[in-house]
């Protein structure tokens, strides 16, 4: 249910709805929500883009990690070759962009899909890691967290060598990548050094809830917002849509920019299908500071 000041027209023109994400921009208090096409850009696939990983396999779910031996040892492994593509990623213009909204007071907060800390590393420390953050993990067990790159050096020191032979297709979104079946059977797994339980990175698996508590923080954020922006979003899974249906509900304007069609599309006023950095950084410059 959008508001007068964004029009339906405005939704599938590229040019007009870029003008009005502006428009939206300028009357400050925004919350922007972003999805995995955010990170395309610093060299991270998305899940659903036109080469999206769920075109060929389906990412780890909480069940399978939780329910043996063997599905955590192949998570793992794969994502140990995996993990240094992600720790080398960096913000690319679309996060920089986003941090430069926040810091000239247009955007309001970020809550952000994505597990991979881009948004923390180009400055906007308090985004809302609606999935949690891959540089972390968590005992099931006991509950501590500690650092991702703690566990890499224990994993290094009991798998010697194993990222010189392990051969891996492209990273997924959660660090995840495609390794053969022979090369996983003889990877070992690091248990909790404070209890010696089972160990998992500090993100939402697919299956698994996010914790109410955060849940709950961002409806307030959207709440206290003027209008939502989501950028990078296909808006697939209920995680995200449930925000934009939120401040639908409450008469505030929602508007996209994502390349593809999202599920979000009939909440929006405006819809921009464009890559990221470039709509991002010339909406800098239109809404000035």
């Amino acid at each position: 249910m959008p508001t007068q000041s964004m029009s339906h027209e405005a939704a599938d023109g590229t040019a007009a709805g870029l003008d009005a994400v502006a428009r939206l921009l300028a009357g400050r208090g925004v919350v922007v929500l972003t999805g995995a096409g955010l990170s395309t850009e610093s060299g991270i696939p998305d899940y659903r883009g036109p080469t999206g990983s769920l075109r060929h396999r389906l990412p780890m779910t909480y069940q399978e990690f939780v329910a043996g031996e063997e599905g955590r040892r192949r998570y793992w492994a794969r994502s140990h070759v995996g993990w240094r593509a992600i720790a080398r990623a960096e913000p690319n213009a679309g996060h920089r962009a986003v941090e430069e909204l926040r810091r000239t007071g247009r955007v309001s907060a970020v809550i952000t899909q994505n597990v991979d800390g881009l948004h923390r590393a180009a400055g906007t420390l308090d985004a809302v890691e609606l999935h949690g953050g891959l540089e972390r993990v968590i005992c099931l067990d006991c509950r501590r967290t500690s650092a991702r790159e703690d566990l890499d050096r224990r994993l290094v020191a009991l798998n010697h060598g194993f990222r010189d032979v392990a051969t891996a297709t492209a990273v997924k979104p959660d660090g995840d990548v495609e390794l053969p079946d022979s090369l996983v059977h003889g990877f070992r797994v690091a248990p909790c050094e404070a209890c010696g339980g089972v160990l998992k990175p500090d993100v939402v698996f697919f299956g698994e809830s996010v914790p109410k508590p955060r849940v709950q923080h961002c409806y307030e954020l959207v709440d206290a917002a003027r209008a939502l922006l989501v950028l990078g979003s296909s808006l697939t899974v209920m995680s995200g849509l449930r925000f934009v249906r939120h401040a639908a509900r409450a008469g505030k304007p929602v508007a996209i920019v994502n390349q593809g069609t999202t599920r979000g599309d009939s909440y929006a006023a405006a819809r921009v299908s464009l890559p990221l950095g470039a709509a991002l950084t010339a909406l800098t410059t239109v809404t000035g500071t």
